[in-house]
């Protein structure tokens, strides 16, 4: 994994941010990540979506500390299969958990995702 061009400055994540990418997932990573194995995306992509919406739903109402910790998880598990710009916004929040709008793009960036991942699981 190419972990150089997703582990920038605490800036880079934040300017990413909000950014609409041409895809919330990149497909050649996750590609790379599961070998080719079309249920094995589905998994790991259905997981991901789990933890993002958990993290959207209770992310509003937790503490600064809650917050970050929540953020750093959902990190990790973005980058892991490709979601660069949801890792992004939660790399934001993590570092910033008290700016609210690192929390609205965080929301927006699960939505983004959860919308892309129907329209993945839909197609052969």
């Amino acid at each position: 994994m190419n972990k150089g061009r997703h582990m920038a400055s605490s800036g880079h994540a934040m300017e990413s941010c909000g950014k609409v990418p041409a895809s919330p997932v990149d497909l050649v990573h996750l590609e790379r990540q599961t070998m080719g194995d079309r249920q094995l995306q589905s998994e790991v992509l259905n997981l991901l979506a789990e933890q993002a919406r958990s993290t959207s739903l209770r992310v509003g109402s937790a503490s600064p500390e809650e917050r970050a910790a929540m953020a750093h998880g959902l990190k990790g598990a973005a980058r892991g299969v490709g979601a660069f710009a949801l890792a992004d916004c939660a790399d934001a929040l993590e570092r910033e958990p008290e700016v609210e709008q690192h929390r609205k793009r965080l929301e927006q960036a699960v939505a983004e995702f959860l919308n892309f991942l129907l329209r993945w699981e839909q197609q052969p």
